[in-house]
């Protein structure tokens, strides 16, 4: 197998005295979309800001492109092709959506400006109809696409993308997973998404992780992962029944 285009090994990260991930490892290959879920508090977002420098871990290492960029800073991780989509879009509300756009490609020449936006639009249309438009403005969907829009702009090997369903309808739901998909598809970026709709996750993904309390629990393939009975009753609602199709009283998961 080629050697992995992210390796996160063994990595410990705190808030304070309070640790965040407990010896998490993984691996992306490249041109994937891979996915970590688990419940809130689980250590996701930590493994994301762990790995674009937001938060440097106190143990382990992380690798990208086969460069060790354990606790670099954040603009040394971008400039070598890390994206961060953080939770909760976080976009400059006082500037343009256009504007917006173009904080993203911070680390390139602006001649190339022109036709990157293009590229955006393209796969954004509203965004084009609501150029001018102070980003503060747009709806919390329309911010999800410039988050992720802007974050393309940096023309990315990895992006990393947080709770990218949040707060959005159905509708948009699936839309936003048909985006992440083409990006992956059209684009040959790679991805790590993290979210806890683990249905449209486990959808579009191509592996993934299971993360309680600091700690990775469950890897596999999204299709067997799926597949797994623990999976289906805590994260795809799949109640487990006895042979009087009651749920068995108190179930637990097999990892523990």
């Amino acid at each position: 197998m080629a050697e992995p285009l992210l390796e996160v090994k063994n990595v410990e990260t705190y808030y304070g005295l309070i640790a965040g991930i407990r010896g998490v490892s993984l691996e992306i290959q490249g041109g994937s979309i891979v996915t970590i879920l688990g419940a809130n508090g689980a250590g996701k977002t930590t493994v994301l800001k762990t790995i674009c420098g937001a938060m440097a871990p106190e143990k382990g290492s992380v690798r990208f492109a086969g460069i060790d960029i354990t606790g670099s800073d954040p603009d040394r991780v971008s400039r070598l092709g890390i994206a961060h989509v953080p939770e909760g879009r976080e976009v400059f509300p006082f500037l343009s959506t256009e504007e917006n756009l173009k904080m993203g490609a911070f680390t390139r020449k602006s001649s190339m400006f022109k036709s990157d936006l293009e590229e955006i639009f393209e796969y954004f249309p509203l965004l084009k109809d609501h150029r001018k438009l102070a980003a503060g403005f747009l709806s919390g969907g329309q911010q999800q696409m410039l988050a992720i829009g802007r974050a393309l702009m940096l023309r990315p090997k990895l992006m990393l993308l947080d709770e990218p369903s949040l707060g959005l309808s159905p509708k948009l739901v699936r839309a936003t997973a048909e985006i992440i998909e083409s990006i992956n598809q059209d684009q040959g970026v790679t991805i790590l998404l993290v979210e806890q709709n683990a249905q449209m996750a486990l959808e579009i993904a191509h592996f993934g992780y299971i993360l309680e309390n600091g700690r990775v629990v469950m890897e596999d393939s999204t299709s067997r992962l799926s597949k797994a009975a623990d999976v289906q009753e805590f994260y795809l609602g799949k109640k487990a029944s006895s042979v009087r199709g009651k749920r068995r009283w108190k179930q637990r998961k097999t990892w523990r």
